[in-house]
């Protein structure tokens, strides 16, 4: 079956980076795009980002110029790279990926940010 999980979280430093990974399995990784959502607590689910499956990536207002998706279909793996990192990128990250009109969700990685 499909899954995937995410990981790369951790505590930063307002104004630092992380990059978190994305791994696919159960699929045929390369022809799918992959989104990358955020959920603060107390809101909405929000979509951060997507990147197709050739490669053409799309962004969020507040993370363009900071974020950036990338991916390795040799590696299953998709990548957010987050760098000026604000107190409001705070958030457990979470990828998705849709095929046959079902979307399969990681379990998500906590991001948080000490201003």
């Amino acid at each position: 079956q499909v899954q995937l999980v995410e990981s790369g979280g951790g505590l930063v430093q307002a104004g630092g980076s992380l990059r978190l990974s994305c791994v696919a399995s159960g699929v045929i990784f390369s022809v799918h795009t992959i989104a990358w959502y955020r959920q603060a607590p107390g809101k909405q689910r929000e979509l951060v980002g997507i990147i197709t499956r050739g490669g053409s990536t799309i962004y969020e207002d507040s993370v363009k110029g900071r974020f950036t998706i990338s991916r390795d279909n040799g590696k299953n793996t998709v990548y957010l790279q987050m760098n000026s990192l604000k107190s409001e990128d705070t958030a457990v990250y979470y990828c998705k990926l849709s095929r046959d009109g079902r979307d399969y969700w990681g379990q998500g990685t906590q991001v948080t940010v000490s201003s």
